[in-house]
């Protein structure tokens, strides 16, 4: 208010010497007609206007009516007009002078506006280049502050965010922005200003939803710089926070990769000396005596460790090629009945007695898929089946049409799951913790009977009582008619 004043006081000062000057020039000094006079005036008045506005301009277009009247009227010297026109050429130099400076105020008013919506563009320009910059979440949510008050001259910053009830400060004046008021901002998603105090604050939207707020202290900024600040903000944290999933994404499929090459390498090295050892137990074992039991014995437990440490082998080399993409599977249309009885050939013998329990129905429709794959699915959930309940319990085996689907169950009577654990065991390399110094195993099969059936665009998924068994379920999408083998 002080500085308007103080303007406007200047705009007096320099109305009136222009005013004395004109004046004085052509009453003294040069002797020029009416009309010269008339337009000096004027165009001293929109000069005045242009620069100090309206109520300088008015104060000066009056003093240079009465001016013109007293120093170039005749009768000169006196404010008495004795000619009729002169009356009309005073009044139309009074209005025109006057509406002259309204015009010159208001185009200089839009000048000032047109120049202050290009300085804020910018400065929102330069805003948006800092933002820009930065790619890392947190590095960005502390610079903020410090980009809007570089960025618009304020005297403080801060940006509030709910999720993680934080403060990210200016590093100047920073006790002028009122914390409970940012809160408010964000809760009410609205914006508060006080121009008197040039004081903002504002909610910080993504589309309609509030993710945080601003506050601002020391600028006088517009409601359209306020909201492009606002959305500014939002879409570069939001930014940031997309380029660093993107990030953690890549990296954790590169260390998808690098796990995969590494086990296809380790599968790859033990194989020749697993072949070795293997050979070797085999001939001793054909070769050695009756007479030495304990030797056979040891014989024995060799060739079966090197069967079990060979099925590790085989298994991580599979898990990695799986992983990797590197498998191609031979789709045909494929009977259910087919299916499940290949899975119980091959199980034949390690079942031997043991129950089985079998709910097909007859008219349901093939299956499009592997059939090695897919019986090597079903396989290892029997197989589980067979090592996780008791002998004289029996092993269920269904299969039912399910909307676009077949889903083929294996149900147990085994101990069960808990809730917990049903989330990991679809996990490499995790086994039960009550279990894994039980049952023999590589916590491998149902990692690599989950690849299979992703592969084949279905599902696997477990439920399970403690104490009343589990059942294992995958869908295999039904084979169109007509469909072609891949």
């Amino acid at each position: 208010m002080s500085r308007l004043v103080a303007g406007r006081g200047i705009g007096f000062v320099v109305a009136a010497i222009l005013l004395a000057s004109i004046t004085f020039g052509y009453s003294k000094l040069l002797h020029v007609n009416q009309t010269t006079v008339a337009l000096s005036f004027l165009l001293a008045i929109l000069a005045v206007s242009a620069v100090w506005g309206m109520v300088v301009s008015v104060f000066m277009s009056v003093s240079a009516m009465l001016l013109f009247n007293y120093f170039f009227l005749p009768p000169i010297g006196t404010f008495t007009i004795a000619d009729p026109q002169n009356w009309v050429a005073l009044f139309a130099f009074l209005c025109t002078s006057i509406m002259g400076s309204q015009l010159s105020a208001r185009i200089r008013k839009s000048a000032d506006a047109a120049h202050g919506r290009r300085r804020e563009v910018e400065r929102l320009y330069a805003f948006s280049q800092k933002l820009l910059g930065e790619g890392n979440v947190i590095q960005l949510m502390n610079a903020i502050p410090n980009f809007i008050v570089d960025c618009f001259e304020a005297g403080a910053a801060e940006l509030f965010l709910p999720q993680k009830e934080k403060y990210y400060r200016s590093g100047y004046g920073a006790a002028q922005v009122d914390e409970e008021q940012m809160k408010s901002a964000f809760l009410r998603d609205e914006i508060v200003s006080d121009n008197v105090r040039a004081l903002y604050f504002l909610p910080v939207r993504l589309g309609v939803k509030p993710i945080g707020s601003l506050g601002i202290s020391g600028a006088r900024l517009s409601r359209q710089t306020l909201d492009a600040i606002s959305s500014l903000v939002a879409i570069a944290i939001e930014r940031a926070r997309a380029i660093e999933q993107i990030g953690e994404t890549e990296a954790e499929r590169q260390g998808e990769r690098l796990k995969s090459a590494l086990l296809d390498s380790i599968a790859h090295d033990f194989r020749t000396p697993l072949t070795a050892i293997k050979a070797a137990a085999t001939d001793l074992l054909a070769s050695s005596s009756s007479a030495n039991p304990q030797q056979h014995e040891l014989l024995t437990i060799i060739n079966e460790e090197c069967d079990r440490l060979n099925r590790l082998v085989e298994e991580a080399a599979e898990m990695a090629r799986l992983e990797a993409g590197e498998i191609q599977l031979h789709m045909e249309p494929v009977p259910v009945a087919d299916i499940i009885d290949s899975a119980l050939q091959h199980l034949k013998k390690s079942l031997g007695d043991r129950p089985i329990l079998l709910n097909v129905p007859e008219n349901l429709p093939s299956v499009r898929a592997d059939l090695q794959r897919t019986q090597d699915i079903l396989v290892q959930l029997i197989d589980n089946a067979h090592l996780y309940s008791p002998k004289d319990q029996p092993i269920a085996i269904s299969a039912e049409l399910t909307g676009d689907a077949i889903t083929f169950s294996v149900a147990d009577h085994g101990p069960g799951i808990d809730s917990f654990e049903q989330g990991l065991i679809f996990d490499k390399f995790y086994r039960g913790r009550d279990q894994r110094y039980q049952v023999r195993g590589t916590g491998m099969g149902l990692p690599i009977a989950k690849a299979i059936v992703t592969a084949h665009g279905g599902s696997i998924a477990v439920t399970s009582q403690l104490g009343r068994g589990s059942v294992f379920s995958f869908t295999l999408p039904i084979a169109q008619v007509g469909s072609e083998v891949r």
